[in-house]
């Protein structure tokens, strides 16, 4: 009975394979070798459980529970029903497709079911957008400072111009308020400020509990000044049209061969203070560096405008805050210098 068995096992692969073996054969010519490997796979599955259905079959018919004319009928319809879902793997295989990327999609009847995609696969860069409102770049200004004080003009100051300066370095955004228009631009960053205020008449900065002065130092100063460190964030207002030039998959609205003019403010915090000294003792140069708040305003904020044509333009900044708290006179810096914006 073995021997029958095996008989009719290998007579219905033969006829399976039989009425697949066409189309087998022209799929496996059209697709690559990954994919023949999965139809490998998929008709061995098939037919091992034909092999198990046909078993039981025959046990059946050892065990007077079926007799052999109901056998016969049985083993075709297996051997139907394993020819149609051989076709159906067939062409679900056959009709998927390796990507750019080396990915298999599967499809049946032309309708792509899902994606297999590789480890080594690149993934593609996503488009650009094509409407490109915000820019970003790097912002630097520098200029002279004074300070304005209450009641006194320029000249009657205890600060000299010549040693005063700033210096303004952080990254700045612009964006495009209107979407079809750039003659109005909102702006916004982040910058550190430096302030150097330089003293004159050998002067120095003296705190006395809250009181902050001048006062007459004992040796020759060869150096007397303060500089004030600040974080800030500017907020601005730039107005001043430009030409909109297409990059292919987006579009830019050129600042370049344009005026523009800037308004706006800044709020912050100043991240400390340092006195810098120098002179000299019995012919030996020292130098002293005093870190101290000096009773000065720890919140910062001010006015700012500003001419532009291109990257580089005028530029002046107010502070609103006096310098030192009260009870100390009231003294506002005021900067004025160039700026230069790397967009």
């Amino acid at each position: 009975m073995l021997l029958i068995t095996r008989k009719v096992i290998i007579m219905m692969s033969l006829l399976l394979v039989a009425t697949v073996s066409a189309q087998e054969k022209s799929t496996k010519d059209s697709i690559s070798s990954v994919l023949k490997e999965k139809l490998e796979l998929a008709l061995k599955a098939e037919k091992e459980l034909m092999k198990e259905e046909i078993i039981k079959i025959n046990e059946q018919v050892e065990n007077n529970e079926i007799s052999k004319e109901r056998a016969g009928v049985l083993k075709k319809e297996i051997a139907n029903k394993y020819a149609v879902r051989i076709k159906e793997k067939t062409n679900i295989i056959s009709n998927s497709k390796v990507g750019k990327n080396n990915d298999v999609q599967i499809h049946f009847y032309g309708k792509k079911l899902f994606k297999i995609m590789r480890k080594n696969d690149s993934i593609k860069k996503k488009p650009r957008k094509k409407d490109f409102r915000t820019y970003s770049g790097i912002v630097f200004a520098t200029g002279g400072n004074s300070l304005l004080k209450e009641g006194e003009s320029l000249n009657d100051f205890d600060y000299t111009s010549a040693k005063s300066n700033f210096y303004e370095i952080g990254l700045g955004f612009k964006t495009r308020v209107f979407k079809e228009s750039n003659w109005l631009r909102f702006g916004y960053g982040m910058s550190l400020q430096y302030n150097n205020i330089g003293f004159k008449a050998n002067q120095y900065l003296v705190r006395n509990n809250n009181i902050t002065s001048l006062q007459i130092h004992p040796y020759h100063l060869k150096k007397s000044k303060i500089r004030i460190t600040n974080l800030v964030v500017p907020l601005t207002l730039e107005f001043g049209t430009s030409e909109k030039i297409n990059k292919g998959d987006y579009s830019i609205f050129s600042n370049y061969q344009k005026f523009k003019f800037v308004i706006g403010g800044y709020v912050g915090v100043r991240l400390g203070t340092i006195q810098k000294l120098k002179y000299n003792i019995d012919g030996h140069s020292e130098k002293v560096k005093v870190r101290n708040s000096y009773n000065m305003n720890n919140f910062v904020y001010g006015l700012s405008a500003g001419i532009a044509y291109n990257s580089i333009g005028l530029y002046t900044k107010y502070d609103l805050n006096p310098l030192f708290s009260s009870p100390n006179a009231k003294q506002n810096v005021i900067s004025l210098g160039l700026k230069f914006e790397l967009f």
